[in-house]
């Protein structure tokens, strides 16, 4: 049934895409090279394990993130089991000329971007008026504008060739104002709506672009932004970066443009979009609040 659902799901996201010339053309420009996934953020947790999935499903990998030990250590991970897919780059991807550094990497492994993965982000917890003015800059351009301008980079490309897809992982918290989180809660609906304009902006032209939204996952990520001691994470059940990558990954093959992991997240992404807010906002300000502010 889900391989059949998937031939439907392809057939439908290329309903207007025919054989042109320019088409042809774009594909003729990348026929010496090999198709890649890009990571960002995928030395580590949730965009390790995309990588990974990928990976083993028969991809090769780029995977960027600042850090160069940590990079060496995830390939060596990765291409200790599928040797040769998993290629790296040390890069900040909020540099103005990331898009062109990336590029660069690709050529010089003889890949192109056939899936970009928006995975790199920051949080930020606390009272708003409370957050430091630094902290609120560094998310705002990872989570904002950094994102937006990787998708637009390659965006043009694979609609001309008329293939790929970038999968951007946001949060359950994109769909509700979150008290004690709000500049994260606000980059994750930020992430939600441009994902699914586009989505809609381009739909039947081959190109998937899919929002990932989970509940909170066992990372370190709660831990870095301040907020392990925070109610949701006592009393919500944590899913693990194995199980976002493996959903997300079947969803974006699906052609799916909003995955949300594990069936009790699904229930609660159902009850966020039907209460109104001056019942949700509330709650979710109880079980985001940290005991020690």
């Amino acid at each position: 049934m889900l391989r059949l659902y998937g031939i439907a799901a392809r057939a439908w996201m290329n309903r207007y895409n025919s054989d042109t010339a320019e088409r042809r053309q774009a594909r003729a420009a990348v026929a010496e090279q090999q198709p890649a996934v890009v990571v960002t953020g995928g030395s580590r947790g949730i965009g390790f394990e995309i990588a990974r999935t990928f990976v083993a499903n028969g991809h090769h990998v780029l995977i960027i993130a600042r850090g160069a030990p940590a990079l060496t250590a995830a390939a060596a991970d990765l291409n200790g089991i599928y040797n040769g897919r998993c290629h790296t780059v040390a890069l900040d991807v909020t540099a103005p000329d990331a898009a062109a550094r990336i590029d660069e990497a690709l050529r010089r492994a003889g890949l192109y971007c056939e899936v970009l993965v928006n995975n790199a982000a920051t949080g930020v917890s606390g009272p708003f008026a409370e957050n430091a003015d630094s902290d609120l800059d560094a998310l705002t351009v990872l989570n904002v504008a950094a994102l937006t301008r990787l998708m637009h980079s390659v965006l043009p490309q694979m609609l001309a060739r008329g293939s790929g897809g970038v999968i951007s992982l946001a949060s359950l918290g994109g769909y509700v104002p979150g008290p004690h989180q709000a500049a994260y809660y606000a980059s994750k609906a930020y992430v939600v709506s441009l994902s699914e304009a586009v989505a809609a902006e381009i739909s039947g032209r081959g190109v998937n672009i899919c929002v990932v939204a989970p509940g909170p996952v066992d990372t370190r990520f709660h831990e870095n932004m301040g907020a392990e001691r925070a109610i949701y994470r006592r009393v919500l059940p944590a899913l693990t970066p194995e199980d976002v990558a493996a959903v997300a990954y079947r969803g974006f093959t699906n052609g799916q443009r909003v995955v949300v992991p594990g069936l009790h997240y699904r229930l609660a992404f159902l009850a966020l979009r039907l209460l109104p807010h001056f019942i949700s906002v509330p709650l979710t300000g109880i079980i985001l609040k940290n005991p020690q502010r």
